[in-house]
């Protein structure tokens, strides 16, 4: 509440005073009235401080289960509130994650985790890593908080998808050496041999080694490119390339470059009949045909063509279809073939210099253009990898 504001009547009995006294002594009217106004303002203003707000006390808030409840019902995380071991507050997204029937329950039954139930009994806060708590390969951090000697708050942090990328950054990193290693190891053995018996050596024998260090030489070349190629492309992955292309033209050029002048015969180009424009990095798109061109052609039959064919579909999508008349791939591999050094057959891959990253380099080609990969195959009579980009508007 505010005290009012009260006028001096000492004040206004010496305004009035005035304002009669020049009255009397013959000033205007008028100047007699505005002097008795003046009079009273200004002694109002002086005399009188200004009014002062009085704080209102403030209400005590008390914590209750149901106050904690909507306090965290719409956090992202999931969360718990305990009372003594029992669950008694689950949040929307703690049901979504673990299931609404942990609420009652006592907290150590419901994690069920050795790391969890051991704190779960500390009579502080703290937090501890929780594999496989919502599924076989899960990971949480729970960490817990006290609020006060009876109640704590339980919070989860999914760690999943982190620990998925450390993983496949492992394996990628120990499938990268093994795969360097290989014609490296190739490498410095025969070159150790021509070194040392190089000048008994029979000459065709010496022959066939020197083939051989060019051979795997040249394979680590071009593994050591497709490595920097998917560095590149994963690197530009949420840059939406802008430059318009022509997609028959790029895909007729990059068809020949993939089968070069030996195999250029084997290969044949169904023109879409109109002209089809695409936003698009060339760079990556021409890497992408030849990817799939030199695959039909190393795993295809070697007295059939690779078809490569450009069309367009109702939903206003590019199609570039590229098939191959050969063995076919069992239906369980082609989930995994767009894997990083994924084979069907690694000697066979060997031998024919692929370096299982031709597929992976197309994925993230793709996804960057915003497209669609699809493979299809049938034992016996050949694959077909189809790619579909957003036309141009």
């Amino acid at each position: 509440m505010t005290e009012s504001r009260r006028i001096p009547v000492a004040g206004i009995v010496v305004a009035i005073a005035t304002g009669v006294v020049m009255a009397v002594a013959g000033a205007n009217v008028l100047l007699s009235v505005a002097a008795t106004l003046v009079w009273i303002v200004s002694f109002w203003l002086v005399a009188v401080p200004p009014p002062v707000a009085v704080a209102q006390p403030r209400e005590g808030v008390q914590l209750t289960a149901t106050g904690m409840a909507e306090l965290i019902e719409h956090s992202g995380l999931p969360m718990f509130m305990i009372d003594g071991e029992r669950i008694v507050v689950a949040n929307a997204a703690a049901r979504e994650a673990v299931g609404a029937h942990i609420v009652g329950q006592d907290a150590r039954v419901a994690f069920r985790h050795p790391a969890a139930v051991d704190l779960l009994s500390r009579s502080g806060g703290g937090s501890a890593s929780i594999e496989g708590l919502t599924g076989p390969r899960s990971s949480w951090q729970m960490t817990r908080q006290p609020i006060d000697e009876r109640y704590s708050l339980i919070e989860l942090v999914n760690r999943t998808a982190e620990i998925d990328v450390s993983r496949a950054h492992t394996d990628f990193v120990a499938n990268a050496s093994h795969e360097l290693r290989t014609p490296l190891a190739s490498i410095i053995g025969y070159v150790e041999t021509l070194a040392e018996e190089g000048a008994d050596m029979d000459p065709e024998q010496a022959g066939r080694f020197h083939a051989t260090v060019l051979r795997e030489a040249k394979r680590l070349e071009s593994l050591v490119d497709d490595l920097m190629s998917l560095s590149r492309v994963e690197a530009e992955k949420h840059d939406h390339p802008r430059e318009q292309l022509d997609l028959g033209a790029l895909v007729q050029r990059a068809a020949r470059d993939g089968a070069g002048l030996e195999r250029q015969d084997r290969v044949e180009f169904i023109e879409p009949g109109e002209r089809l424009m695409v936003r698009g990095d060339a760079n990556q798109l021409e890497q992408l045909v030849r990817n799939l061109v030199d695959n039909a052609l190393k795993y295809g039959d070697p007295e059939k063509p690779v078809s490569v064919e450009l069309s367009h579909d109702e939903r206003g999508m590019a199609v570039l279809s590229v098939r191959d008349r050969g063995e076919g791939i069992a239906a369980e591999h082609i989930p995994h073939l767009t894997r990083r050094f994924y084979r069907t057959d690694p000697g066979r891959s060997r031998a024919a210099g692929g370096t299982g990253l031709g597929l992976a380099i197309v994925k993230h080609i793709v996804e960057r253009h915003r497209g669609r990969l699809d493979i299809a195959s049938r034992e016996g009579e050949g694959t077909t990898v189809t790619v579909r980009l957003p036309l141009a508007d």
